[in-house]
């Protein structure tokens, strides 16, 4: 009974969401429940590549990326895995018929984790950027617009630019800890002990123009996806606001975060403009 299978792994998928990214889960209960499902088993499949190459300094990070490629290889030409994360992933990735090249960036970028520390260009950077994030929110316009390539590829730049500015975000909070417990540097051109608060501004006006373009491919998201997407785009700005007022020595000494009750407020502002048909 591969159903009940393919049942828990889907589960697996939605827990995976659920325990390591409360504002990515609060976000994707508010897209239509038929799509629902193959969100988390996007989410799932990224969170776990990410965990490994981030998180396992203990076991060997390439042997282990090595054989979770080799079984996502498998996964995808028999149309199932053992591992029930990726046993769901895949069955996303042919449902919806997401391009293989979108997911071969992907691990590229990921596998970059496993031996760059630093970006030395733009062209790297955008790169890096490209295959950790951009294609990642390729992998769910997919979902949103059920496989239609017409409607995709309208999109497509809306969401590279949507991908790419929640990224700059999250390496803009996390430069403490990329730097300390990775040895990361991300952004080109900046030093960790020269960062200082024309850097973090420089970046944050770069950030602006991605979020500019993205919103407006958010106003032309189907209704499946639209308050969904747009929820988590008012959560990244509202973190972005809150890193604009923090100094550039908070930044370098703490995580920055929204508190619960304010990605509640986001939540609830965002619901009321979609009901008044306001996006």
């Amino acid at each position: 009974m591969k159903e009940l299978f393919d049942k828990i792994s889907e589960e697996c998928s939605k827990n995976v969401t659920k325990s390591y990214s409360t504002s990515f889960s609060l976000a994707t209960k508010m897209l239509s429940s038929n799509i629902r499902q193959d969100i988390y088993n996007i989410y799932g499949f990224v969170r776990f590549a990410d965990e490994i190459v981030d998180t396992f300094h203990s076991y060997n990070k390439k042997e282990l990326f090595k054989r979770f490629v080799d079984d996502l290889n498998h996964s995808l030409k028999q149309k199932i895995s053992l591992n029930p994360i990726l046993n769901s992933f895949q069955k996303t990735v042919h449902k919806y018929n997401i391009d293989r090249d979108l997911i071969n960036s992907f691990l590229k970028s990921m596998e970059q984790d496993l031996k760059k520390k630093k970006y030395e260009s733009l062209q790297e950077y955008n790169e890096y950027i490209y295959g950790s994030a951009d294609v990642v929110g390729l992998m769910c316009l997919k979902v949103f617009v059920s496989g239609r390539n017409d409607d995709y590829k309208k999109l497509k730049p809306y969401a590279m630019s949507l991908g790419s500015a929640f990224q700059k975000v999250n390496f803009l909070r996390d430069i403490n800890d990329d730097y300390k417990k990775l040895n990361r540097i991300y952004f080109p051109g900046v030093d960790y002990g020269t960062f200082n608060d024309d850097v973090k501004n420089n970046i944050m006006i770069d950030i602006e123009k991605d979020f500019a373009k993205a919103l407006k491919g958010i106003y032309m998201l189907p209704n499946n996806s639209k308050f969904g997407v747009y929820a988590a785009y008012k959560y990244y700005k509202r973190l972005l606001r809150k890193l604009e007022r923090a100094s550039y020595l908070q930044i370098k000494n703490e995580r920055v975060r929204v508190p619960n009750y304010q990605k509640v407020d986001v939540l609830a502002r965002s619901y009321v403009r979609y009901r008044l048909n306001i996006l």
